[in-house]
């Protein structure tokens, strides 16, 4: 079988030879499980470990979560069988599992021959429930719905080649002081135009990737999305009636990337203050929104609290508002490269803030790195040359970045704005 390479791949692999518990988390149907036999596939054919030393189990099998929960160290014990070489243990939704990191940390200082490998859909369970238990023993890693870059595995090699060169040489220059660069000579500029923005209209679910036509495509979508309202988040929230929930989650895709006023958003969808970040921050572990928060130095010009939302995947935004329409047709346009922008951030484990002053004055991301920052602005319908806005180039005279990036519609370039370096980056090959 043929798999899709996904870049969270290699940064597993390096930590397999250790002993620490490997968590990846991400959503439903980001590809977890077939990440799993990758690893798998990986251990046999690379590291020559004997199949019968590997063990799949998937906890969504409440019989097999329940033998589990009852005795966790039999239950291994069983699956071992007297076996005294290492042991590899891939356990899929281990979310399902009551009290999971206790059970864990009890494996974990019981078994020094045993490397566990396990998924899971929501961050709350893998990560707040088990932090407690598993300092110092647990690596956790993302894995979102595919990037461009993966995408493009799908459609077309020659693009993807030409992805590939071009991304590894914007990499390449954003980490030296070269100030040449122009990629608007790019022979593959519409079809990278036009790929991009099939992607962002359907977003990166493998299979709505691999789908055929656009009918299976918002199918599959759909499918996706009752599975996160009348499973995960029904079991969550230990509720029935889910209009309201419903209603707040269409009433921020509508209003994606607007600041977000809590007290507001109740009134709209007949609820209140406490319930409403309640469900948010449910949204928010369970991969399904990503809430930004303000950048601040300057606390008496700037805001301090109001947060921006987006979807992780557009495709499940565009399916939540019933709007498939072409980029070109869509007065959200702006907004959907955003949020693309924003998950390929997260992707990279970027600290990422927005910046915006009282006055109005915006900045679309602040990328945080250590006590350096990086502005970025997303112009992707701006006419060449990219005209920057009269706050962008305040936000560069009062913090003076070494560096800041704006990510365009297929203009390519660098322009010195007094100390700062600013790359102007075909959003596409930014990663």
């Amino acid at each position: 079988m043929k798999y899709i390479h996904r870049d969270k791949f290699n940064e597993i692999i390096k930590w397999l030879d250790r002993r620490e518990i490997i968590a990846v988390k991400g959503p439903r149907q980001s590809g977890k499980t077939t990440l799993m036999e990758m690893l798998e596939k990986y251990l046999v054919q690379d590291k020559k470990v004997n199949e019968n030393n590997i063990f799949y189990i998937n906890f969504e099998d409440r019989d097999e979560s329940e033998k589990f929960e009852k005795n966790p160290l039999e239950y291994i014990k069983n699956f071992k069988a007297g076996n005294n070489k290492k042991s590899y243990f891939l356990i899929d939704e281990f979310q399902y599992v009551r009290n999971g990191g206790q059970k864990l940390k009890l494996l974990y200082d019981a078994y020094k021959d045993v490397k566990f490998i396990i998924t899971g859909s929501s961050s709350l369970e893998l990560t707040q429930h088990t932090a407690s238990y598993m300092v110092g023993r647990m690596f956790s890693f993302d894995l979102f719905p595919f990037s461009f870059g993966e995408y493009l595995q799908v459609h077309s090699t020659d693009i993807l080649n030409n992805y590939k060169e071009k991304s590894f040489s914007i990499q390449e220059l954003l980490r030296s002081e070269d100030l040449t660069f122009n990629f608007n000579e790019d022979i593959y500029l519409k079809d990278m135009k036009r790929y991009f923005e099939e992607y962002i209209l359907f977003g990166g679910y493998p299979e709505v990737i691999k789908a055929a036509d656009i009918e299976t495509r918002i199918m599959i979508l759909k499918n996706i999305y009752n599975t996160y309202i009348t499973r995960d988040i029904i079991e969550l929230l230990k509720k029935t009636d889910m209009d309201t929930f419903r209603n707040l989650v269409r009433h921020i895709a509508v209003n994606m990337g607007d600041l977000v006023n809590y007290t507001s958003l109740a009134a709209d969808v007949n609820s209140y203050f406490q319930e409403i970040k309640n469900y948010i921050s449910i949204l928010n572990e369970t991969y399904i929104l990503k809430s930004i928060k303000p950048y601040h130095k300057n606390l008496t010009t700037e805001l301090k609290k109001n947060p921006k939302i987006y979807f992780i995947d557009t495709g499940l935004r565009n399916y939540t508002i019933n709007n498939f329409n072409e980029l070109k047709l869509r007065a959200d346009c702006g907004r959907l490269v955003e949020s693309t922008v924003l998950t390929s951030l997260l992707r990279e484990e970027e600290d990422v803030k927005y910046w915006r002053t009282k006055s109005g004055s915006e900045i679309d991301f602040i990328i945080l790195k250590g006590d350096k920052i990086i502005p970025l602005e997303v112009k992707y319908s701006a006419a060449f040359p990219v005209k920057l806005s009269r706050g962008f180039k305040n936000f560069l005279s009062e913090y003076n970045p070494p560096k800041a990036l704006v990510l365009t519609g297929g203009y390519g370039g660098i322009e010195k704005i007094n100390n700062t370096r600013v790359v102007f980056i075909p959003v596409w090959y930014f990663k």
